[in-house]
């Protein structure tokens, strides 16, 4: 049995396809290292250090049930306010688009009456 399958031998391979001129690819811009534009190694971490999953971020004034944003509560306020006085996008701090829309006029209306900072100073 065994000398059947050694008898056989492959018959003809097929021939190989020309390979592509070596060297860069039109219009792919200067070589870098790593599997995705940028230079960055495929697998998620910067620095590819495996895959990093994030969670979804939950609107805090959805699961807490607060419908009105009052815009006396400064506590609340100041963690939607980044340190140079700017408004934080939702798409960072989660909230949605209904209550980020009503956070803005909330830190706007603080502001207003002077509880809240327009700006700092640097």
């Amino acid at each position: 049995m065994s000398e059947e399958i050694q008898a056989k031998a492959p018959e003809t391979s097929a021939p190989e396809a020309p390979q592509a001129a070596s060297g860069p690819v039109p219009g792919s811009g200067p070589a870098r290292s790593g599997g995705r534009p940028g230079g960055r190694p495929a697998g998620g971490a910067p620095g590819g250090r495996g895959k990093f999953f994030r969670r979804k971020k939950v609107c805090k004034f959805c699961t807490e049930k607060i419908d009105a944003i009052p815009y006396r509560d400064v506590r609340l306020l100041q963690g939607f306010v980044a340190e140079r006085g700017k408004i934080v996008p939702r798409r960072l701090t989660g909230v949605c688009t209904k209550h980020q829309r009503r956070l803005t006029r909330a830190i706007k209306q603080a502001r207003n009456i002077a509880l809240l900072p327009f700006a700092t100073r640097h």
